[in-house]
């Protein structure tokens, strides 16, 4: 009697791969004791003005997207994506003291605008090198890791600001220099944990310039007209509080998002490498859209705290799939660019979208601004449902 082959268990996920979780994490900790708390700060503390915040907002996400695309090219050039990603790190750890520091707008505008020249040499590189360490089977499921992990500390982060805010203390600064710490630990987790990709040399033949297929094209044109209307979360907290949301309250509201984002995003991922990127990316816009109309509506903080939850749905769905589908579009040694054509179309978008927001929200309300963000990300879904073909139309898993 023959006896039937046991399934092949699921290969483990590499170490590099918890390692850049691990890195994430940390990173996030430091980012979300901040992040929640500097809106409040530029206007109150500092004095700047909405528009002001837009302009903050987006310069920095704008600036990180020209680097994105520089460094997952040079990162393909040289064949390494440790160094880059040692360099952006280290960039954004040293702009935790600036903001300590900084007694104006214009000094906290020139940290952001420091640290999201971190966030832009480290992206593309990270991605690449996330990407390689798994076969193509397994890419959401690493990309899932890593946005869970970072979530996670996306979680924590706010958590240890409210504590701080409710028991110990009302100084801004003080939180700020707190998020120095974890960034010590990202540090140490991405030298000493991670092994970097060294990509084989390219024959002549492959060492044609990287081209933007027409598939490719398409789904970077649906990811910008989305981008346009996703303008940043600051006006989300800022709207939070003009809604009735306490200021000591909005760490523990960026802590649900946040958590949310922890519980769907690696469940999402492995989904996406089952059933293919393409519903759980439409999916997501869809609520994107939603919540971003209900922004726009609400009226009591309870309204607030249940569309912050379903945001955070939006992220879980949508964040890991995104990456796991450019990957599935090129292989290793071109992979780093498209990442970087990847993230620097949806930075490049920033500046416009909370300059856009900034605007519509100073002359027409918060309700008209968050209608028009909910608007273009339902003329996101209709371009991705018509143009960017099925994932068995893609050549994939390369």
């Amino acid at each position: 009697m023959s006896v039937s082959p046991t399934p092949a268990l699921r290969p483990r996920l590499p170490a590099t791969v918890w390692a850049l979780g691990w890195v994430s994490f940390f990173t996030d900790v430091s980012t979300e004791i901040v992040y929640p708390l500097l809106p409040v700060f530029l206007t109150t503390t500092l004095g700047a003005s909405m528009a002001f915040v837009g302009l903050v907002e987006g310069i920095a996400e704008s600036t990180a997207s020209l680097l994105k695309i520089a460094s997952g090219w040079w990162s393909d050039r040289v064949k390494k994506r440790k160094p880059l990603m040692i360099a952006g790190y280290g960039l954004s750890a040293l702009t935790r003291p600036l903001i300590a520091l900084a007694a104006t707008g214009t000094q906290v505008l020139g940290a952001r605008f420091m640290d999201r020249i971190g966030k832009g040499i480290r992206t593309s590189p990270r991605d690449a090198l996330l990407a390689a360490s798994v076969p193509p089977d397994q890419r959401g499921a690493a990309f899932g890791v890593q946005r869970t992990m970072d979530n996670a500390g996306a979680v924590l982060g706010p958590l240890i600001a409210w504590i701080m805010l409710q028991w110990f203390t009302n100084d801004y600064r003080v939180l700020f220099w707190l998020a120095v710490l974890p960034m010590v630990g990202a540090m140490a987790c991405l030298v000493f944990g991670t092994r970097d990709q060294t990509l084989p040399p390219a024959a002549p033949k492959t060492q044609m310039p990287f081209s933007i297929t027409p598939a490719f094209k398409n789904y970077l044109g649906a990811v910008l007209l989305f981008t346009l209307g996703n303008s940043s979360d600051a006006f989300l907290l800022l709207r939070a509080q003009a809604v009735g949301v306490p200021v000591s309250s909005l760490p523990l509201l960026w802590l649900a998002l946040s958590l949310v984002k922890t519980l769907s995003s690696y469940p999402a991922g492995v989904l996406s490498d089952r059933i293919g990127r393409r519903v759980l990316i439409l999916g997501g816009w869809c609520v994107y859209a939603l919540v971003y109309a209900g922004f726009g509506l609400a009226a009591q903080p309870w309204h607030i705290w249940a569309l912050f939850l379903a945001y955070g749905l939006f992220y879980g769905m949508t964040e890991s799939t995104e990456r796991a589908l450019v990957a599935d579009y090129y292989p290793d040694a071109q992979r780093g660019r498209a990442f970087g054509s990847f993230n620097f179309i949806t930075g490049i978008g920033a500046l416009p979208a909370s300059l856009l927001m900034g605007w519509l929200w100073t002359a027409h309300g918060p309700r008209v601004a968050f209608t028009a963000g909910g608007a273009l990300a339902l003329c996101a879904v209709a371009w991705f449902a018509v143009k960017v073909p099925p994932a068995g139309e893609i050549k994939g898993g390369v």
